[in-house]
């Protein structure tokens, strides 16, 4: 586990290198007048190509380390491989987007559509229950609302992760702790194939974070978020599917911080008569960066930019602790993290109200 971990991790911070060094010329095509921009300059958006080849090259070392003898009891056998393959559609539009900046949503979502279909039908992943006996008998009479449930998660959660994708640091590392809890717990229950490819996928975001964290050479993309949101979705429903001791909501509440900011995201717009694909400057982690981190004072404006622009995702690696902590001390416990997820709710329309109506406190804008 810790050679695959190290394989992706250093594939993936060495062609994140290379698109620094050789490939900045495709950030010139970049909208500069975009609501959602708050960087300087020509920054390339290939950090997923670079994410994908890391895992790419890990997990295909595992298969191939169990094909020899799997003297580690891995046991990565081919399913590796078709959760790759499950995997490109999604990536692959998603790079396709950042390098032309013209594939229409509508294009991205059949993209992550196949994904979420490859899933159900070729991988078999369902929600085998929901923690709730009445929901639970529902999906044990009609097996096709599980099914239901694994494709809108894989379908949507890259999309989820796309919306986060704000500032320096902040989607990778939410991706990084998520994808180390799903490992935790994965261990904890005995399934070290499923924790290896979680944490190699928390080893190509560190790699890829080197570059984009704190300096911003680098960022995700539309590649890159797909990238963690299909690799998430399919660890989580896979976790649930395997291992009947752990609730449904532990990955609910883990993802509750992306979840949540989309859905309430998609109300907000719908209630001011917007299309939910109309990007804009209101997103919570928006908020922040506006209204509660302080102005910088510098000569150079990229620079003053940038600080401002670092000091934004550490707010929001904090605010997911409040869900990852309590997911991990009860993962097992489904009334207990069904509070928590309302818990986080209730506190994210709070804080995002205190935020918009100017009553955030002086000592948390310090």
């Amino acid at each position: 586990m810790i050679w695959l971990s190290m394989v992706a991790f250093f594939v993936a911070w060495m062609s994140s290198g290379l698109v620094v060094r050789w490939l900045r010329g495709h950030a010139q095509c970049y909208g500069h007048d975009v609501p959602q921009r708050f960087h300087w300059g020509d920054v390339p958006r290939l950090g997923g190509a670079a994410m994908l080849l890391g895992l790419a090259c890990s997990w295909l070392l595992g298969i191939w380390h169990t094909s020899a003898g799997n003297v580690s009891n891995l046991y990565l056998g081919g399913w590796v491989g078709a959760w790759l393959v499950t995997l490109l559609p999604a990536a692959l539009g998603g790079i396709t987007e950042d390098l032309t900046q013209r594939l229409p949503v509508r294009f991205r979502l059949a993209l992550t559509g196949v994904s979420a279909v490859l899933a159900v039908a070729w991988l078999g992943l369902a929600v085998p229950r929901l923690g709730l006996p009445w929901l639970d008998a529902l999906i044990g009479a009609a097996p096709w609302l599980g099914a239901g449930i694994a494709l809108l998660a894989v379908a949507g959660l890259p999309h989820a992760f796309n919306i986060i994708d704000g500032y320096n640091g902040l989607a990778g590392m939410v991706a990084l702790i998520v994808c180390l809890a799903l490992a935790h717990v994965a261990l904890q229950v005995g399934d070290r194939a499923l924790a290896a490819l979680m944490v190699s996928t928390a080893a190509v975001t560190a790699g890829f974070l080197l570059w984009n964290y704190p300096r911003g050479l680098l960022f995700a993309g539309d590649g890159g978020a797909y990238v963690w949101g299909v690799v998430i979705a399919l660890g989580s429903i896979a976790l649930v599917q395997r291992h009947p001791q752990v609730s449904p909501w532990f990955p609910m509440l883990l993802l509750v911080y992306p979840v949540w900011e989309t859905l309430f995201s998609i109300y907000r717009k719908l209630a001011r008569g917007v299309s939910p694909g109309v990007a804009d400057a209101l997103h919570f982690h928006q908020l922040i960066y506006r209204r509660i981190v302080r102005s910088v004072f510098h000569d150079d404006a990229a620079r003053r930019m940038l600080m401002r622009n670092n000091r934004t995702a550490p707010y929001l690696w904090g605010f997911t602790m409040l869900s990852v902590a309590p997911a991990l001390l009860f993962w097992g416990n489904t009334p207990v993290l069904m509070a928590f997820c309302l818990l986080f709710i209730v506190i994210y329309v709070a804080a995002y109200l205190a935020i918009v109506r100017f009553k955030v406190p002086p000592w948390l804008q310090r």
